[in-house]
């Protein structure tokens, strides 16, 4: 039986897409690995300080990579999250004559997605590894060092600052997820529970095109709620991404808001750094743009503002003390409404704790 995606072909298109960053040869890349290390060391400690967060899985490992590696990662980790997927579909295509040609065009789709962020991303903290083997390969902060290198050139930016400042979102991220201790088989439980429910059908396909042209006709672009993922969703699937969007707006808001916090006597230039990052998404090429809506990337970069404005809202009601009562169980978590809506997650959780 065929494969449903080509992954050697992914990353193949992948890497060829990916290209290479022409200040990838600076003298200054050969000072990331360690300055990374000292770096994300130094942040695991001041976000600890700041949030009282803590990892339960021991110091931060960091990990300087170049475009192919970063590919190489999350090809990984993509062949486990979609595999439940992947799966299904070769059982429904084991018959089919077209099947090595579908795996070779959903192989392709795939590397062509993956290399085009891997020219974008800066640091990524993986966490979507969670099976047992090769464990030195998990739980690991990345760092694109020839993206990293290109900003820091381009807009000279100083190296030793903006790589603190990435440190401490980086890590930031990895604290929510192993210093609280229910976080991460709570996001992965619901990643599965979006993968489990995905019906292969073609079928469901052709009716979400259906929906797309309808929906363009009346003037809406289908893809601004979430991408494709979002489009294909039954509404059982859309209960769970709204579950998925309200968790990562509050993570991506707090992990800005704490990166500001941590860093703020020793990044005097963190200001300048995030007005750059922010206008670098705006000037985003038609098509960058249109891959950002397809594959649901704008609306993640709507989630850090969403995600801001709540931890704002909820801070100016009851300090921090407010906003860990996020912290406390799944339950209390805030819905993507109650995001946009901070005083109606307040109503909910104050009287339920006070109970």
């Amino acid at each position: 039986m065929g494969a449903a995606v080509d992954w050697g072909l992914a990353e193949k298109v992948a890497v060829r897409a990916a290209g290479r960053e022409p200040f990838a040869e600076s003298y200054h890349y050969a000072s990331l690995s360690t300055d990374f290390e000292e770096l994300t060391a130094r942040a695991e400690e001041q976000v600890a300080l700041t949030t009282g967060l803590r990892s339960h899985s021991g110091l931060a490992r960091a990990r300087v990579t170049d475009r192919q590696g970063w590919v190489r990662a999350n090809i990984a980790s993509f062949q486990r999250l979609l595999r439940p997927i992947t799966d299904r579909l070769e059982d429904n295509l084991s018959s089919n004559p077209l099947a090595p040609v579908a795996s070779r065009v959903a192989g392709a789709e795939m590397g062509m997605v993956l290399g085009w962020m891997s020219t974008r991303v800066l640091g990524q903290y993986d966490l979507l590894v969670i099976e047992d083997e090769h464990p030195e390969e998990q739980d690991i902060v990345y760092y694109v060092g020839p993206n990293i290198i290109g900003l820091e050139k381009r807009f000279a930016f100083p190296p030793r600052e903006f790589r603190h400042w990435l440190a401490l979102h980086e890590v930031t991220h990895r604290a929510q997820f192993t210093g609280i201790p229910w976080m991460r088989e709570h996001f992965l439980g619901l990643v599965g529970q979006t993968v489990d429910a995905v019906d292969p059908d073609p079928k469901r396909f052709l009716d979400a095109l259906g929906r797309v042209a309808a929906e363009a006709r009346s003037g809406k672009n289908p893809l601004d709620d979430g991408g494709v993922m979002a489009l294909l969703a039954s509404p059982d699937q859309k209960l769970v991404l709204d579950q998925v969007a309200g968790l990562m707006s509050l993570l991506e808001g707090h992990g800005d808001v704490t990166m500001d916090r941590a860093g703020a006597d020793q990044i005097p230039s963190a200001d300048r750094f995030g007005a750059v990052l922010r206008q670098r998404r705006a000037e985003a090429n038609p098509f960058a743009k249109f891959l950002q809506k397809f594959i649901g990337l704008e609306a993640k970069m709507k989630q850090y503002e969403q995600g801001e404005r709540f931890i704002e809202a909820v801070e100016k009601e009851g300090g921090t003390e407010l906003l860990d009562l996020a912290w406390v169980e799944p339950s209390n978590l805030p819905s993507i409404e109650e995001i946009r809506d901070p005083q109606a997650w307040i109503a909910r959780v104050v009287p339920t704790v006070a109970a």
